[in-house]
């Protein structure tokens, strides 16, 4: 009888996988040997892979621009990265250097526009991408690069009284890009019907009519189409994009100038060894059903921007956890408790009920037995049970006489902005140390610390006792 946590692995799942295998009892993520990384630095740990932000841009890059030559599409691809997946200044080196453009949220991501073109990362000609609900320092962030010569700021109407205040504080001689959000329809399992954000439907040519038409500094370039659900092979999001292509059309009967479709963001990353997505099949069908419209319209094909933010980053990500004891509170039930907290380090884990690749680094060759993983904290929301592919967590049987460590993998979207990094975690359990992975062109591997764990002082500083 196959009793071992690698034999459980193995005949559950196509393993070895494109970024995990086990060697001499070891996990190793993206050929790396974890215990050498633990060994290095300790646990609880936090990972971001670099390599892997290029692998999924040209990934996308590629699948996007080969869907367009099959389908003889006349439009262009833009790949734009939504920074709210992750801030941190690694990951936006790592991704610009793709010929990427950005997709912002608010008006603190306009200073970091800002820095990058001052460090020299960007130039004037780059796409940023505008979306949200507009606070006044967000508009006013907004038109201050516009009358400094960002000459492709696309600020997204979210509403119609936006327009007005770009108007207002627009330079002398100056003009404007714009593209606006549809207000598409949500799902029947949502508690609301339309989305909260964007315009609707039949608000958008009459808009642009009564407002933009005849108006010399606007230049209406962008419709801009998203759901919440991501891009999935469901009637639900076919319909919804071709509602949205169809009013392109209108529009473009309209307003010459816009030309450019923006359909939002929605990969999905990989959350579970028995992942599957067929990617290709999704792009050229999108393209193919973009194109279909426009020519039944007798429009020219758009040019097509996605924004990906988790599809970018997520699968660079990964936490290390030593297991610190195993309690047994009753006859089904063994609890091994984690040296950290999920609550504070994978929050999407309780906030959304969102689930990653769970895997042992060492002890392949023990048998497996069922578990609950418990955090530190005192809140009862504070463990992980299941997985994405089944209601349990099985992991090597714990004994006294060796450590136990585990991963969770592809965690590398929301963590840190959702828990508040470096600010106060729940029961002042500190952040984890950070550290950075790059490989380098002869292939070599370095590692560099990004932060160390978060201390007593500088939680002390933000409480107000220093």
């Amino acid at each position: 009888m196959k009793t071992k946590y690698i034999d459980l692995i193995e005949q559950t799942f196509d393993f070895p996988q494109d970024e995990f295998e086990v060697i001499d009892d070891e996990l190793y993520f993206h050929q790396i040997c974890l215990m050498d990384i633990i060994k290095q630095y300790g646990t609880p740990l936090k990972i971001t892979y670099l390599p892997k932000i290029s692998e999924q841009i040209q990934k996308a890059k590629r699948m996007f621009n080969v869907a367009m030559a099959k389908a003889d599409y006349s439009g262009d691809y833009f790949y734009s990265y939504c920074t709210k997946s992750s801030h941190f200044s690694f990951i936006l080196e790592e991704a610009l250097k793709n010929d990427i453009h950005l997709e912002t949220s608010s008006a603190f991501d306009l200073h970091i526009v800002e820095t990058l073109f001052d460090q020299g990362m960007i130039g004037k000609d780059r796409y940023i991408i505008c979306n949200g609900f507009k606070r006044p320092q967000y508009i006013e962030n907004i038109l201050s690069l516009v009358n400094k010569g960002f000459e492709n700021i696309i600020p997204v109407l979210d509403n119609l009284s936006e327009l007005d205040h770009y108007l207002k504080g627009l330079g002398k001689n100056k003009k404007i890009k714009i593209g606006m959000r549809i207000a598409s329809e949500e799902e029947p399992k949502f508690e609301f019907y339309t989305s909260r954000l964007g315009i609707r439907y039949n608000d958008i040519v009459p808009y642009y009519i009564e407002k933009m038409k005849d108006n010399p500094k606007i230049e209406m370039k962008m419709l801009h189409f998203f759901i919440n659900t991501g891009i999935r092979d469901t009637a639900y999001y076919w319909n919804e994009l071709s509602k949205s292509v169809n009013v392109y059309c209108e529009l473009k009967k309209v307003c010459p100038d816009v030309n450019t479709l923006n359909i939002g963001g929605g990969f999905p990353i990989k959350n579970s060894l028995a992942f599957d997505y067929d990617f290709e099949y999704m792009t050229e069908e999108i393209i193919a059903q973009i194109k279909n419209i426009c020519t039944i319209n007798k429009t020219t094909n758009p040019d097509i921007f996605t924004e990906f933010g988790s599809y970018t980053v997520g699968e660079s990500g990964a936490v290390l956890y030593s297991i610190l004891n195993q309690k047994r509170q009753n006859d089904r039930e063994a609890w091994n408790m984690i040296d950290s907290s999920f609550m504070t380090t994978l929050p999407d884990t309780w906030a959304t009920n969102q689930r990653f690749i769970l895997l042992a680094v060492n002890n392949w060759e023990k048998e497996y037995e069922r578990v609950f993983l418990g955090g530190l904290t005192c809140d009862s929301e504070d463990y992980y049970n299941s997985e994405a592919h089944a209601n349990a967590v099985f992991l090597p049987k714990f004994a006294n006489n060796g450590p136990q460590y585990i991963g969770l993998f592809h965690t590398g979207a929301y963590q840190e902005s959702i828990g508040g990094y470096g600010g106060i975690q729940h029961c002042l359990i500190p952040a984890p140390k950070h550290i950075i992975i790059d490989k380098m062109e002869d292939g070599s591997i370095t590692t560099k610390l990004f932060a160390k764990e978060q201390s007593y002082k500088s939680m002390f500083k933000i409480l107000g006792y220093l």
